[in-house]
């Protein structure tokens, strides 16, 4: 089970941590990751961290100002976003796979937490 936390409305250029618990569960043999979907769109990667290397992958959009990573003691992922543009604005969802399964098959999910950038 995934819960994510720590969305909230921000101005432009503003921060935001979000934030993701495993319940306990170790992240080293699963490929976690944060998708968005805005009003009216698809769903779409942001970033994902294989647990066994360390390996990370950013969607251009957000590359070098979104940044994500593990506390494996703490069972949680993280995702930093600094800079925040309007285009920004989604619902934020956490995800994992097993490293052993395809790239687009994610079976657990959250349920999402909001993230508004405003003027």
């Amino acid at each position: 089970q995934l819960l994510e936390s720590g969305g909230g409305l921000v101005q432009i250029g503003g921060s935001l941590r979000l934030s993701c618990e495993a319940s306990g569960r170790t992240f080293r043999q699963l490929v976690m990751a944060w998708f968005r979907q805005a009003p009216g769109k698809q769903r779409e990667f942001v970033a994902n961290l294989y647990g066994s290397s360390g390996a990370r992958n950013y969607a251009p959009s957000v590359k070098g100002r979104f940044i994500i990573t593990v506390d494996n003691a703490e069972s949680t992922m993280y995702l930093q976003m600094n800079n925040l543009k309007p285009e920004d604005t989604a619902v934020y969802y956490c995800a994992a796979r097993r490293l052993s399964t395809p790239a687009d098959s994610y079976a657990y999910w959250g349920q999402g937490t909001q993230v508004t950038v405003s003027a």
